[in-house]
This record gives C-alpha cells, structure tokens and sequence, in this order.
C-alpha cells in the first residue's frame, strides 16, 4: 500500500504477487495464519521470489 501511495504501482504489484505466491504455496506461514514459521522465514521466502520475479 505504501508503494501505491508513492506512485510504484509496477514495484507494489510485483511485491503483492510475490507474497501470494509463497503464502499460496503453503509451505511458509507464521503463526498466526497457521503456520511454525518465523516472521523472518517469511520475509526470505518473499524476498527471494521478489528476485526471481523482477
């Protein structure tokens, strides 16, 4: 949301896609939506499919 209100609307889509891909996959979740993962586990997770989708 933060990226939309900067005017990044390409940057904001690609960072929206890459956590619905990996909280879609289902292997990577924290506690609080039924996962044993940490937040940091998470942040990886996404940041390296950030890489794959630029």
């Amino acid at each position: 949301m933060m990226l939309e209100n900067l005017g990044e609307q390409k940057a904001a889509d690609i960072v929206e896609k890459a956590v619905e891909e990996v909280l879609r996959e289902g292997r990577i979740r924290t506690y609080d939506l039924g996962g044993k993962s940490s937040t940091s586990d998470v942040g990886d997770a996404v940041a390296a499919r950030l890489k794959s989708l630029a």
